[in-house]
C-alpha cells in the first residue's frame, strides 16, 4: 500500500422527480450513478453523496427497467449499504468544496429542472473549478453548467470542449417537447465547443478540469478521465 491520501469525491444527484407536465416520474439515471460509483470506490476513492433537498434522491423509473440493467445496477440491487447511503444524501447547501478533491454529476432528466437552475449548485461548481479541482458530468448532467460562470463572468463552457445528451438522442427518447431545454443547444448557446459521438455510444471529452460525457454509455469513460486527473495531481 502507498501512503497517498484517499481521494474524496462528491457525487451530486438531482432531487427533481416530475417529468414536466406528463404526470410521469423522472430523477437520476441509475446506471450513470452506479457505474462511476463502483468504478471509483473500487479504485480506492471515498465518495460522499449530495442532492439539492438531501435525503433520498428519485431514481428514474425507466432506468430501473430490466432492459436498462447493467453489471453495476445488478451489483447495486444487492448492495444494502449503498441503498442506505442513498436514503440520506447530504443537502447540497451544506457541503463545502474544501472537503473534496473533485465533483461528479450523474445525469437523468431531473437535473434539467433543478440543478440547471440552482444557484447553490452553480456556485459549488465554480468553487471546485476555481480551486483547481476537476468537475465532471455525464448525459443530462451538463445541464448543471447552464448558470456556471468563469471569473470574468462569462459562461464557464465558453470556448471549452464539451459534450452532453444530443438533440437526436432526446428525439429518440421522445422527450424533445417535454424537457425545459435541450442540453446540446444550451451548451452551444453558452459558447461551448460542442462535439458528439454516435447516439447512445460511449463518448467523453476533457478540457482542462472540465470533463463531460454524452450519454449513459459514457459514464465509465467520464469516471476514468476523472481518476486520471486525480492520479496526476498526486
Amino acid at each position: 500500500m502507498n501512503n497517498t491520501k484517499q481521494k474524496e469525491i462528491l457525487i451530486v444527484l438531482t432531487s427533481h422527480e416530475d417529468l414536466g407536465d406528463t404526470g410521469e416520474k423522472t430523477g437520476f439515471w441509475i446506471e450513470e450513478f452506479t457505474t462511476p460509483y463502483y468504478h471509483l470506490i473500487d479504485q480506492g476513492a471515498k465518495l460522499t453523496l449530495a442532492s439539492p433537498n438531501g435525503g433520498q434522491p428519485p431514481i428514474d423509473p425507466t432506468s430501473a427497467k430490466p432492459e436498462n440493467q447493467t453489471e453495476s445496477t445488478k451489483r447495486y440491487d444487492k448492495d444494502t449499504a449503498l441503498k442506505e447511503q442513498l436514503k440520506s444524501t447530504h443537502k447540497l447547501s451544506e457541503v463545502a468544496t474544501k472537503d473534496y478533491d473533485a465533483v461528479f454529476f450523474p445525469g437523468g432528466h431531473g437535473p434539467l429542472w433543478d440543478l440547471a437552475e440552482s444557484e447553490i449548485s452553480a456556485r459549488l461548481i465554480e468553487d471546485f473549478y476555481n480551486s483547481n479541482k476537476p468537475i465532471s458530468f455525464v448525459c443530462h448532467a451538463p445541464a448543471a453548467l447552464k448558470k456556471v460562470k468563469d471569473k470574468a463572468g462569462h459562461p464557464l463552457v465558453k470556448g471549452k470542449k464539451v459534450t452532453g445528451f444530443t438533440n437526436s438522442e432526446e428525439e429518440i427518447a421522445s422527450l424533445t417537447d417535454v424537457v425545459p431545454f435541450l442540453v446540446e443547444d444550451m451548451l452551444k448557446e453558452n459558447g461551448g465547443t460542442y462535439s458528439k459521438g454516435e447516439d447512445y455510444k460511449a463518448y467523453a471529452v476533457e478540457d482542462g478540469l472540465l470533463i463531460t460525457g454524452q450519454n449513459p454509455a459514457s459514464s465509465k469513460k467520464v469516471a476514468n478521465l476523472l481518476l486520471e486527473q486525480l492520479e496526476s495531481k498526486k
